[in-house]
């Protein structure tokens, strides 16, 4: 079985730190926020094993590109696959409400 590198483009990256941000500040709930952010890279993390099974993004600015989606909890976690290099590229965690 192929594993796949698992990469975290700069913007996913400020994205996860402004969801633990968000709950950790303005939700008063750093207890929360921590686990939280502990789900959504673990669940980015397991990308490295079958990232073909998850759905392909069927709606906004991604659909129709090659983009799949990944979700948790209340986030959407969007990325692509380079079936050349075996590399997971994730390009943004968006939290379900927002437009994408």
């Amino acid at each position: 079985m192929d594993k796949y590198k698992v990469k975290l483009n700069p913007r996913a990256i400020r994205e996860l730190e402004s969801i633990y941000e968000y709950i950790a500040k303005e939700k008063q709930a750093p207890e929360n926020a921590r686990g939280q952010i502990d789900r959504i890279k673990q669940a980015i993390l397991n990308l490295d094993i079958f990232p073909q099974s998850h759905q392909e993004r069927m709606e906004g600015r991604y659909v129709g590109k090659g983009y799949r989606q990944l979700l948790v909890d209340n986030y959407i976690v969007i990325f692509r696959i380079d079936e050349v290099s075996k590399v997971v590229y994730v390009v943004t965690i968006q939290y379900q409400g927002h437009n994408l």
